[in-house]
């Protein structure tokens, strides 16, 4: 007779697991390889049929894109850390912000963190969780805005998990917050706090505020993903919130706010208008000031740090441009921490 695992002492505790993307465990090419093998074999990530992908996964992006990565990925690890996976920043301030959660929900709740892709995984912790006794697990996806390659992925580990337990815990999860208004406010506070020094960017004068979005397959969006209008709505609610105006297509229509969408990989159409190609403009008409926020990034990473802050800020004042300022927002500020605090205490609502 196969043995009872709740004949072990069982933790009453409920469990609170934050899951991110993912982080190479070093900025190396041979760390950064098996972390893009695993996130590109994802077919939520790469919808194409994977007889016809996996060839060129492994006889192409596998073969020089890790170099690549590893060499921008060095640009933004750590200092002094170059061999922990803490190094990476978007482990570093995810783990912060359990740490920060934890602190506010008590030892009442046990919170951990786990990663998509890479270590810790998240079928491993909540496996961990079920050997140390806990039988309810709340999954928090750090993603303000729903798409079928962020958080689908994640809670699709969390039910290949249970579709293999034959001793299942409770489970729960959230979809997205995008207009969150504790989440608003961390978004408002950094820009608000910038504009009292500097004054707000006039868009009579060509200044901006850009909200740069992680982008999505164009293929994605006309199959019903529900990504952009969330990142829209997330737009909308943080310019009412400032007093401002949006831009309906980014062109000369004379409001202070623009959309734009990053982080294109591959030759399909991506959703956008791209951000690269935004700030490029901008600096070519002669853009004095360009604000720039991430409202989709919890944790400063690859995608903020080096292709916002140094490859975009680079190629707006190469291409004319003025002052370009990257705006912080999330990570362990008091603002991103709440904004965790107030979805972990609603998803724990009657376990504790």
């Amino acid at each position: 007779m196969a043995p009872d695992a709740d004949a072990r002492p069982l933790d009453p505790r409920p469990a609170l697991v934050i899951a991110n993307l993912g982080t190479p465990a070093t900025p190396t090419a041979k760390d950064v390889r098996p972390y893009l093998r695993e996130f590109l074999s994802d077919r939520r990530v790469v919808e194409m049929h994977p007889l016809l992908w996996r060839p060129i996964l492994e006889t192409m992006v596998l073969i020089r894109r890790p170099a690549d990565s590893a060499a921008k990925y060095r640009t933004v690890w750590r200092e002094g850390m170059e061999h922990t996976r803490s190094g990476s920043p978007l482990m570093h301030y995810t783990e912060r912000q359990v740490a920060l959660v934890q602190e506010a929900l008590g030892d009442d709740v046990v919170v951990r963190v786990a990663m998509r892709y890479g270590d810790p995984g998240v079928q491993d912790v909540m496996r961990e969780l079920m050997d140390s006794g806990h039988r309810r697990i709340a999954l928090l996806p750090a993603y303000p805005q729903y798409s079928a390659s962020s958080q689908a992925p994640v809670i699709d580990e969390a039910m290949r998990f249970m579709l293999a337990s034959r001793n299942q815990p409770e489970l729960r999860t959230v979809r997205s917050f995008p207009v969150n208004e504790t989440y608003i406010e961390a978004l408002a506070a950094p820009i608000e706090a910038h504009w009292a020094e500097h004054g707000r960017p006039d868009p009579s004068r060509g200044e901006h505020l850009l909200c740069s979005f992680h982008s999505i397959p164009a293929a994605m969006h006309a199959a019903g993903d529900p990504y952009r209008s969330e990142c829209e709505a997330t737009v909308a609610a943080l310019a009412e919130r400032l007093g401002v105006t949006v831009s309906q297509d980014n062109g000369d229509d004379g409001a202070l706010v623009l959309t734009t969408f990053q982080s294109v990989f591959g030759r399909s159409e991506w959703i956008g208008p791209a951000t690269i190609d935004t700030v490029e403009a901008l600096g070519r008409a002669g853009c004095p000031r360009l604000d720039v926020i991430c409202p989709g990034f919890m944790s400063d990473c690859l995608e903020t740090l080096e292709e916002i802050d140094q490859l975009n800020r680079e190629t707006f004042t190469e291409a004319g441009g003025g002052t370009f300022t990257y705006l912080r927002w999330g990570n362990d500020s008091e603002g991103c921490a709440q904004t965790l605090i107030e979805q972990a205490r609603g998803l724990l609502a009657g376990w504790l």
